[in-house]
């Protein structure tokens, strides 16, 4: 771990210091990234923010987010706020993620909502199939969705940073071409929430949950033949580099959100509060988006150049063939919603509202 203490955040630090070593999360569960500014000195007090994610130190997320975030927050505090990123799950795992940070165990962290199972059930409607087509209207949905209040109900044991919405997913698979729902029957695809699971297990395969990091060998082990996943994570995990087929069908979008500790950003003073809060929000939100998008072209675009099986679903839900599988997880996801005595129908109204407002 790169870490940088009082005695030795002075003015002579260098950028490389600022942006740690990327290729820290490779070597052991320890060490981490640190960021701190060139102008502060040894009199002035450092807080260090310790932040999680679940993407390996070579993933865009990670170089193109959450490195030049922290590199702000460093600049823009004077260096009197260090952040110590910890990529590939070496600080918490990627289903606890969201608890740490409540806990305080972890002041900052990235988590994938679907990884804990009903606890941000109206998030997740956001994720139903036909909302969404890119990385950047969901990301603008969700960060809609929590600042008109239809969502933050679910957030306030923290600090929300800012919402973040992948691209559309895509069935991978090994060997075999899944063009309608009775080519996905007795396969074993990953699912990464409950939506993806009730449209796995519809069309008549067996969703087996699994976060991103275990894909790889999954893969490898014929643990699983294919799964749900969109095309940038697909491609940081080198996931892309075993399955070979590849149905683009937009049947539902993960969420994701970035958050602090509350405690830890109510310690604060106002002028580093205000820090953190010029760097949340919307704009935020639409630049992982937009680099999301940007990751998913490109990915897309290399497997196809291999050689790689390519079938094109761009309107499920008006396919015959997978229209009446979507419909009906749909439908079931918000009555399970709505049994839990949440308004369900109501949020799903205002997130297809949003999703016309977010249209790119």
């Amino acid at each position: 771990m790169t870490t940088v203490t009082k005695r030795k955040l002075t003015a002579g630090i260098t950028l490389a210091a600022l942006m740690g070593i990327t290729g820290c999360s490779q070597q052991s569960a320890t060490e981490a990234t640190s960021t701190a500014d060139t102008t502060a000195t040894s009199s002035q007090e450092v807080t260090t923010l310790r932040l999680s994610h679940f993407w390996p130190s070579t993933a865009a997320m990670h170089t193109e987010v959450v490195e030049p975030w922290a590199q702000k927050i460093a600049e823009e505090s004077d260096g009197r706020l260090l952040v110590e990123i910890y990529p590939s799950a070496s600080l918490s795992k990627p289903d606890v993620t969201y608890d740490s940070i409540a806990k305080g165990t972890v002041d900052i962290g990235i988590q994938v909502p679907g990884y804990i199972n009903g606890r941000f059930p109206l998030t997740q409607v956001a994720e139903l199939p036909g909302l969404s087509n890119t990385a950047g209207q969901m990301s603008c949905m969700l960060q809609k969705l929590y600042d008109d209040g239809d969502i933050s109900s679910e957030y306030e044991d923290t600090k929300l940073l800012f919402m973040i919405g992948a691209g559309p997913s895509v069935i991978h698979s090994i060997d075999t071409a899944i063009r309608t729902p009775a080519d996905m029957k007795g396969l074993r695809i990953r699912r990464p929430s409950d939506i993806a699971g009730n449209i796995i297990e519809i069309a008549g395969a067996s969703p087996v949950g699994l976060p991103a990091s275990d894909l790889y060998t999954s893969l490898q082990r014929g643990v699983i033949d294919g799964m749900s996943l969109p095309w940038s994570p697909a491609g940081s995990f080198r996931l892309t580099e075993i399955v070979n087929n590849h149905t683009n069908m937009p049947i539902y979008s993960s969420a994701l959100l970035m958050a602090m500790n509350k405690d830890k950003y109510n310690s604060l003073p106002d002028d580093l509060k205000k820090v953190i809060d010029d760097n949340s929000g919307v704009s935020m939100a639409m630049a992982a988006g937009e680099m999301f998008d940007k990751e998913d072209s490109k990915f897309r675009a290399e497997s196809k150049a291999k050689g790689d099986v390519m079938i094109d679903i761009p309107d499920p839900l008006n396919d015959p063939n997978w229209g009446p599988v979507l419909k009906e997880a749909t439908q079931k996801y918000l009555n399970d919603v709505e049994a839990a005595g949440l308004d369900a129908q109501g949020t799903y109204q205002k997130a297809q509202a949003a999703s016309t407002a977010c249209e790119t």
